[in-house]
């Protein structure tokens, strides 16, 4: 399909799903945002994580140290995360940039840097890829529509092959030393590079929504919440069923994994696709079924690819915008 048209596509899904939301804005229109937390927590020694148990277990999530922000900075940091997300599905499945009266606001606003389209051999992963490229950037508009005047720019996005894709894939072992990840290679490519995010995402909004006062923007958020989680459960259950005939590509998960958990502290949050020889992990959880959380710090730690406490680097070359921009020093 031309690319054009695939945008076209995604736009009409996008529209869909703003109409579904038309009556928070509504409801929400210019209200001022009430004053809200976040917990910023900084982490401990770096640990680097062995191969993933047959049942993982996290250990709880510690009490962190409150510093405040507001409502607006909790969704902005979000924003910041939805960007990444929406380019990188954008690219992926049309080859373009998301709409340009999308990135605008305040801040320092930048491009993505690299970024193409992935010649997708297994329909259903490219339609997988289309529908969470549509929910991304749906979510980029509706956060933009909740926060007004307030929303962040779009900062500098690294998104390329050569760049934190091969650094992350390095780190953790996918590739040699001088080897390169390419997410955009191929269907299995990448299913990892999306893995990378989506639950890095799914536990940034955990970690931040019960933090927000306004019930109406922690309604938002919950739904957010809530989609990219099907999104992450997607990705993993799909990575798990190709790695049964491919095995390399369910332990190169579990690596990443690893390496994400060796970046956001000493605590063990992190779990890979595989249980044990009888059994897969696709809902990363406790002892109870309960998802874990991460602090922005921490998120940012993964983002940046960056066991110190700095504000930039990795796939935010120069940081990310508003005022929750520095990761944990973990390490």
């Amino acid at each position: 399909m031309h690319v054009t048209d695939t945008m076209l596509q995604l736009l009409e899904a996008t529209e869909r799903r703003r109409d579904e939301r038309r009556q928070f804005i509504r409801t929400a229109g210019a209200a001022a945002i009430a004053a809200g937390g976040l917990s910023l927590l900084a982490a401990c020694d770096s640990n680097d994580k062995g191969s993933v148990s047959p049942a993982p277990t996290p250990a709880p999530t510690p009490t962190p140290t409150p510093t405040t922000f507001a409502d607006a900075d909790v969704l902005n940091f979000a924003l910041n995360l939805e960007y990444l997300e929406a380019q990188f599905y954008s690219f992926a499945v049309t080859g373009v940039s998301i709409p340009i009266e999308l990135l605008s606001g305040t801040g320092t606003p930048g491009a993505p840097t690299g970024g193409r389209q992935v010649t997708f051999s297994d329909p259903v992963v490219a339609q997988y890829a289309r529908e969470i490229a549509a929910d991304e950037v749906a979510h980029v508009r509706f956060l933009r529509s909740v926060l007004g005047t307030a929303a962040v720019a779009q900062p500098a996005l690294d998104i390329s092959a050569a760049g934190p894709f091969t650094a992350a894939a390095r780190a953790a072992g996918v590739v040699g030393p001088t080897g390169t990840f390419d997410p955009y290679a191929n269907d299995e490519s990448f299913l990892l590079g999306a893995y990378i995010f989506e639950d890095v995402g799914v536990s940034a909004y955990k970690g931040a929504s019960p933090l927000i006062v306004n019930k109406t923007y922690l309604e938002a958020a919950a739904g957010i919440l809530a989609a990219e989680a099907y999104h992450a459960g997607l990705i993993r259950t799909v990575l798990y069923a190709k790695g049964i005939a491919t095995p390399a590509l369910r332990t190169n998960a579990d690596k990443i994994s690893d390496a994400r958990d060796s970046l956001d502290g000493a605590t063990d949050l992190d779990q890979g696709i595989t249980g044990d020889a009888t059994t897969s992990n696709i809902v990363p959880t406790d002892a109870d079924g309960i998802a874990f959380s991460r602090s922005a710090g921490q998120v940012l730690n993964i983002a940046y690819l960056n066991k110190s406490a700095v504000v930039g680097g990795g796939f935010f070359p120069i940081g990310v915008n508003g005022a929750i921009r520095t990761s944990a020093a973990s390490g």
